[in-house]
């Protein structure tokens, strides 16, 4: 897994700078000087921007990392690209008539009436549009194996252009129209980067001819699509409808604890973007002992820095929220741990989910996710309306055990694989023995230094079973090779 690991480690650092600049945007900018209510209405209009993306993208970007290893000649490559970079084109010409026609009554149906968010519809459709866009060329860099310029793209950028965005809010400069106006400007120049970028790694030479399998390519582009419109429902459905049911203001405390728990995935974040296509080569060429290595290999890599990250979320949960210091927020104290079991679940699978989404199995995808997201509507407007934002992470966990159950279920049979094998046994006890070895260490007066020192008890206590189960060689590899430098 060499060129894995090594941009999985750039991929990594991306991310988790992403997520320091994020972290200061949500825990800290956020909540001191524009307030809960202005939190909420940005988050509220960026899930529904991602609820209408993927009509847009149609699921030509998963379409693009399937088959370019399919393709046997350069000509079919580039048809191909230019397939995958025409078809949202089109489907942007048929909706947007539509869309400004019907678009109060669809962001009425969607985020509820009397809000804010039916004010910006050209701020979603735009975001959407440029977001899906960037999808196209990103899967472009993936197949070609450069990923770590995009990934960049993909996470740090959007953090820091609301960093900049929030400090002009905070020194007066500009107001909300002018917060939402430079959005959209900052995404579009996301997207001339990515696209620059694109074309310099590689130039499809301009075929007016269809893919010959163009008709397999649309069945199977329509086919992710649902399932990723459904997958997109599932992850925003919760914000939109804590919007809707409740305050405004909780979907900015929800919000915040999403993106503490959602630090656990980050590890799963960086190293999809590089396994994707080569797990579309291993299916492709019928190499199921690759494929079965892939698969446990990522597992075990997952499950030890997602497991770690784990730990130092939920025992620093305290402390993380002394450090925001705002009314209101710890009420989302418990949806950290409860998100961040079902994260850790999802990633200890390892690359299933590129598994099944490349192989002949894709189909089941989309049933999976069609159940899921109308499992998700019952379960969050019964529990949101019960129990508020403790009941939307509720009906998430619920959801994350159903269709990762599925899936489970779905690779065993057809490729008689699985992601577990005795070291995933012995990651999980671990993880339980520390977290119960350093819960009962108390918190000492300052919140920084508590966590750094906390912090520094979980690591030196999680070493001493990585390396006497052996668990994972690639990590320790990069350990090694990172104290020779040092």
């Amino acid at each position: 897994m060499g060129i894995i690991a090594k941009q999985s480690i750039y991929n990594v650092v991306s991310i988790g700078l992403a997520f320091l600049i994020g972290a200061v945007n949500m825990v800290y900018l956020y909540p001191t000087y524009p307030g809960k209510e202005f939190h909420g209405l940005i988050v509220a209009l960026l899930a529904n921007s991602n609820l209408i993306q993927p009509f847009i993208s149609f699921g030509v970007q998963h379409t693009l990392i399937k088959y370019f290893s399919e393709a046997q000649s350069k000509e079919e490559r580039d048809r191909l690209l230019w397939f995958v970079l025409l078809l949202p084109l089109v489907i942007i010409t048929l909706i947007l008539p539509f869309y400004f026609q019907f678009n109060t009554a669809l962001l009425e149906l969607i985020a509820g009436k009397g809000n804010g968010v039916s004010r910006f519809p050209f701020l979603i459709l735009a975001i959407a549009i440029s977001t899906a866009y960037f999808e196209v060329f990103f899967s472009w860099l993936r197949v070609h194996l450069k990923t770590v310029f995009g990934n960049f793209l993909k996470e740090v950028y959007p953090r820091v252009l609301v960093f900049l965005l929030l400090m002009a809010y905070i020194l007066e400069w500009i107001d909300l129209d002018g917060f939402i106006n430079f959005l959209i400007i900052g995404y579009y120049l996301r997207l001339l980067c990515v696209m620059c970028y694109s074309f310099f790694i590689y130039i499809p030479s301009f075929n007016i001819h269809l893919p010959s399998n163009w008709t397999s390519l649309l069945r199977y582009s329509a086919l992710i699509f649902l399932s990723g419109a459904a997958a997109s429902f599932i992850l925003d459905i919760d914000k939109s409808m804590i919007f809707v049911i409740t305050k405004d203001e909780n979907v900015a405390f929800y919000a915040v604890a999403l993106y503490i728990a959602a630090v656990i995935e980050a590890p799963g974040r960086a190293m999809f973007q590089i396994t994707s296509p080569m797990v579309a080569q291993a299916l492709n060429s019928n190499d199921l002992n690759r494929l079965e290595e892939l698969l446990k290999k990522s597992s075990i890599n997952l499950m030890v820095v997602s497991g770690l990250a784990f730990l130092i979320i939920n025992l620093n949960l305290l402390d993380f929220y002394k450090l925001i210091n705002q009314p209101g927020y710890t009420s989302a104290f418990s949806v950290v741990i409860i998100i961040s079991l079902g994260k850790f679940f999802s990633m200890s699978m390892g690359c299933l989910n590129n598994i099944i989404s490349n192989s002949k199995y894709y189909p089941y995808v989309f049933w999976f996710s069609v159940s899921s997201a109308v499992l998700a509507v019952l379960l969050n407007y019964y529990l949101i309306s019960a129990y508020g934002i403790m009941g939307a992470a509720f009906a998430t966990l619920i959801v994350i055990l159903f269709i990762n159950s599925c899936k489970l279920i779905l690779i065993y049979y057809a490729f008689n694989i699985h992601p577990y094998n005795r070291k995933s046994l012995s990651i999980i006890g671990s993880i339980f023995l520390i977290y119960g070895m350093v819960y009962s260490i108390p918190s000492i007066g300052s919140p920084i230094l508590a966590i750094l020192l906390r912090s520094l008890a979980i690591l030196i206590l999680f070493l001493v079973p990585f390396y006497f189960f052996k668990w994972s060689s690639e990590i320790a590899a990069v350990l090694k090779r990172f104290n020779r430098y040092k």
